[in-house]
């Protein structure tokens, strides 16, 4: 898959100044990119060999010729009409946030596909598949993942938790074994508490997974696995809108991950749990 100017979006704010004028450019300008030697890109955007080095080394790339084939990727994928990121401005019709809105949540998934490795998904539902218990962490917004996630996985059997409070979080942190699993969610990848509760849970030997927006974060970081989400949320952040579409789009990937290998118990599951909610409803 192609992704980078997804990539070099979603690092733009955490990577160096010498960095930044790289990545600046060439989001600004990527058709200007395809063709150009390192020499040449660092003297159009400003900046220095060394950083268009760096640059590729951040955004997660092998070398420059990744770099500017990922790009040329993209472009070629720009040329088929499939909507884009819509600005949402005041006084907007009811059908222009229709369109808008739906445009940008359809948008964070096709760019979270560009970015989010199959290895690292698998590996990520082979140890869910294997845990002991499930832990899923994140404060405010990511908290609703976290929620979601827990619902879904105790419909086929899977032991899991989500705690609302932050204090329980750090508390079942520091009694985790290495038999658990614990899912830190924070698009952002800095939430203080979540990353503690990373933290704490590498201590304890349980395998960590991270759910953040793409680059090297505090949580990414912390994680055994590293799983990431694409959005665009530059001006309205309310209700983190996109970026929460994305996470639990990847959510029911590994749930449906896990079903899908563990199929025939997961259906009896399914069927039991529904069943039970169907007649207490009567």
């Amino acid at each position: 898959m192609n992704g980078g100017l997804v990539r070099l979006r979603e690092i733009i704010q955490t990577i160096t100044p010498s960095e930044r004028k790289v990545a600046s450019y060439i989001l600004e300008q990527p058709q200007r990119l395809v063709g150009m030697s390192v020499a040449q890109l660092a003297e159009q955007s400003g900046g220095s060999q060394a950083a268009v080095i760096r640059l590729c080394k951040s955004a997660g790339f092998k070398g420059y010729q990744e770099l500017m084939l990922k790009v040329a990727g993209d472009l070629q994928e720009e040329r088929q009409p499939q909507g884009g990121y819509q600005e949402i401005r005041p006084n907007d019709s009811i059908d222009q946030l229709i369109d808008n809105i739906s445009a940008n949540n359809i948008q964070s998934i096709r760019d979270t596909i560009k970015i989010l490795d199959s290895e690292q998904v698998k590996q990520a539902i082979d140890a869910l598949m294997e845990a002991k218990r499930i832990f899923f962490f994140g404060i405010g917004v990511s908290n609703l993942i976290a929620t979601d996630a827990q619902h879904k996985f105790l419909r086929i059997n899977r032991p899991c938790f989500a705690f609302t409070d932050a204090d329980l979080q750090l508390i079942s942190s520091v009694m985790l074994t290495p038999q658990d699993v614990v899912v830190g969610i924070s698009y952002s990848g800095q939430t203080p508490v979540t990353a503690e509760c990373m933290r704490l849970a590498r201590e304890a030997g349980a395998c960590t997974i991270s759910l953040t927006r793409y680059g090297n974060t505090p949580i990414s970081m912390l994680a055994d696995i590293a799983l990431h989400t694409s959005s665009t949320e530059s001006n309205l952040r309310s209700g983190a809108t996109s970026s929460r579409i994305a996470q639990l789009n990847v959510i029911d990937i590994l749930y449906l991950g896990i079903a899908s290998q563990d199929y025939e118990r997961s259906l009896q599951a399914l069927d039991r749990t529904h069943n039970v909610i169907r007649r207490s409803r009567r």
